[in-house]
């Protein structure tokens, strides 16, 4: 009787070992991940509305995942000194970004030097929210709906009417491009560094109409003594505000803009960090807590994850990139 025996060669044995390790540690990454606090990145100034709702998304995160989320605030050109980091950031499920509709499909067109590429230097998890962008006007003003703007836009050929936006190439100041464009008016585009700025203007009358994303603006307008809301540009009625009609509605038939926000992580993050971030994402944006506290501050939960948010990146790119080109808009 014969017996065969096997030699293993050195080289063979290394690669064996080699893929013994790698499984193992793939299996241990997804079976342990998080161990420890997440960083999530807002790339916007604390109290406006990307930090209000990453704050609201970050807590119930920490409650799905076992781990804190640590909100870190990194702003600064638009969103892209934030993101830039995010893309910088070691890929391994602990750093993780709340991008916008300004940082993933408008900046890269008005910016000449981006510190990162949208499409390429991350992996989406999930469309965290939308929310759409109120018209306001100061509450002694004579305009009283969209209708009124626009008849007074056209009439005012000398002295165009003004209106204030959070900055130069923010979706909001690219929402009153679009108004323009739809309602065939000029106005004078007035850029501030945020609510915090444009709201006193706007009260002072140093501008004529202001625009904004509606988290940031709901108090003041829903208290009414000194704003008044004439219109909201998503294409429903927002439940915080139900007596505001939609721009749609005021005579605009289609118009439909929102800004939008969304869960990324850098490229390359393993593939257990992302499901279990994904997952997790999917949970608590269902939830009905998080859909009350979000819904709260104007935000409707998203529901896009993953290739499906990319299709959605993807039209929203065409859509502000011939806009921007087509105004000749430059960032400052």
């Amino acid at each position: 009787m014969t017996s065969t025996s096997h030699t293993v060669t050195p080289i063979r044995s290394l690669t064996l070992a080699t893929l013994a390790a790698c499984c193992v540690a793939s299996v241990a990454h997804a079976a342990g991940y998080p161990e420890h606090p997440v960083t999530l990145i807002v790339p916007f100034p604390p109290a406006g509305t990307t930090d209000l709702i990453a704050r609201h998304v970050a807590q119930a995160l920490e409650k799905e995942l076992g781990q804190a989320i640590v909100v870190e605030n990194r702003a600064g050109a638009g969103g892209n000194v934030g993101m830039g980091a995010l893309a910088r950031a070691k890929a391994d499920g602990y750093t993780i970004g709340l991008g916008t509709v300004g940082t993933q499909t408008i900046n890269q067109f008005l910016y000449k030097d981006m510190p990162f590429d949208p499409q390429k230097d991350f992996l989406p998890i999930a469309l965290a929210g939308t929310t759409p962008n109120v018209i306001a006007v100061n509450a002694k003003s004579d305009i009283k709906s969209l209708k009124d703007l626009i008849a007074k836009a056209k009439a005012a050929k000398d002295k165009p009417l003004s209106y204030a936006s959070p900055g130069v190439g923010s979706s909001v100041h690219l929402t009153g491009a679009y108004l323009e464009d739809a309602a065939g008016i000029t106005m004078l585009h007035v850029p501030f560094k945020g609510v915090s700025g444009s709201m006193p203007a706007l009260i002072g009358g140093q501008v004529d109409i202001l625009m904004d994303n509606l988290p940031s603006t709901l108090s003041q307008v829903k208290d009414g003594k000194n704003v008044r809301g004439i219109a909201v540009t998503g294409a429903q009625r927002d439940p915080s505000v139900p007596d505001i009609p939609t721009v749609a509605e005021s005579g605009l038939p289609g118009f439909d803009v929102n800004a939008w926000f969304a869960l990324y992580a850098p490229a390359g993050t393993p593939a257990g960090a992302m499901e279990t971030l994904t997952t997790a994402a999917k949970k608590v944006l269902a939830s009905d807590d998080l859909k009350q506290k979000l819904q709260q501050t104007s935000t409707q939960p998203g529901t896009l994850f993953g290739n499906d948010l990319v299709a959605f990146e993807k039209k929203e790119r065409e859509r502000w990139s011939k806009l921007i080109t087509d105004k000749h808009i430059q960032s400052k």
